[in-house]
């Protein structure tokens, strides 16, 4: 209930200790098949980050925040399988189990298009970026979850290879801003 989108930080740096504590929230996030299809651009660089802001609608949490994770959906499902056997089998995880699991995510895979194989990463990038957002307020410090920017920019002024997208940004730090009041929807009106 404390979490909001925090629009201005106060530029004071998070202890790394504190970023890493994050970022192992953000792995634990729930993913269909585990196959973990995202990749996380942390951007502490002032000037990198200046270079962003044109990219991202002047939006001045980028250059006000602590740290920015770029959250960018994995679409090589050729490696993302593998990847995942492999994590499998350093886990001890029986071989016939192993086998079952991959040629399972191997089929899912080959049964999407492009597009479908895009949006389901971005789905699944969505989830790890709600453990982020909680879990940042929950380690004492904000955040903001933030669609408005150019993916191309990004993946330009970032080098992010071609099979990694953009989706989300994340910027985090501690607030100079004031929570307005929440607003949302009685229950009785998302359920139906």
């Amino acid at each position: 209930m404390q979490r909001y989108a925090t629009k201005k930080f106060d530029k004071k740096k998070i202890p790394e200790k504190k970023v890493e504590e994050l970022i192992d929230l953000v792995r634990f996030a729930p993913s269909a098949l585990n196959l973990q299809p995202w990749k996380i651009k942390i951007v502490t660089d002032q000037k990198t980050k200046e270079e962003l802001l044109k990219v991202s609608n002047n939006q001045e949490q980028v250059t006000t925040c602590s740290h920015l994770l770029v959250f960018c959906a994995d679409s090589d499902y050729d490696s993302l399988v593998k990847r995942l056997g492999a994590l499998m089998k350093k886990n001890h995880v029986p071989d016939d189990i192993t086998g079952r699991v991959t040629g399972m995510a191997a089929m899912f895979a080959r049964s999407m298009t492009d597009e479908q194989q895009a949006a389901w990463s971005q789905a699944q990038t969505y989830l790890a970026l709600g453990n982020a957002l909680n879990g940042a307020k929950s380690l004492g410090f904000d955040s903001c979850p933030m669609g408005g920017f150019d993916p191309k920019g990004y993946s330009r002024i970032l080098n992010i290879p071609a099979h990694l997208t953009p989706v989300m940004l994340c910027p985090i730090g501690y607030a100079a801003d004031k929570p307005a009041p929440k607003i949302r929807y009685e229950r009785e009106e998302i359920l139906f």
